[in-house]
């Protein structure tokens, strides 16, 4: 890992439904820093890390914006996977077949016109 001693941290940017995630890795002992609040790891996180055994020496410093709970924990996630394809690009299968690099692009569907919600038509009387 000869990226390392040139870079101070290493970003990344997860998005997820409504959810935006900004994400610094730096070398530290495996704390989660969300919006200036120190939170445990979620599983999915530690999946993560520990799929590249690299679990507990990175900090992760996150901005996290919209969305809910877990929009923002899958952003997180693939703003990690990101930031760590930056420090090692020979992870980037391991992370792939995982599963961890794929943006899930399923967001809500706007309403239109006429109708209650997206597709969610008023109730039909015939008289």
């Amino acid at each position: 890992m000869p990226k390392l001693a040139v870079a101070a941290w290493f970003k990344g940017v997860g998005r997820r439904k409504s959810a935006v995630a900004q994400v610094r890795l730096v070398k530290g002992s495996g704390k989660l820093i969300v919006n200036d609040r120190e939170i445990d790891l979620p599983l999915k996180l530690k999946h993560v890390f520990e799929l590249v055994d690299r679990f507990g020496q990175f900090d992760v410093s996150v901005i996290a914006r919209g969305g809910g709970m877990q929009g923002q924990v899958d952003a997180i996630v693939l703003g990690v996977a990101r930031a760590l394809i930056e420090i090692n690009p020979d992870w980037k299968s391991t992370l792939r077949k995982g599963g961890y690099l794929t943006r899930d692009a399923r967001i809500k569907e706007r309403k239109k016109p006429g109708l209650k919600k997206a597709r969610k038509a008023p109730q039909w009387a015939k008289r």
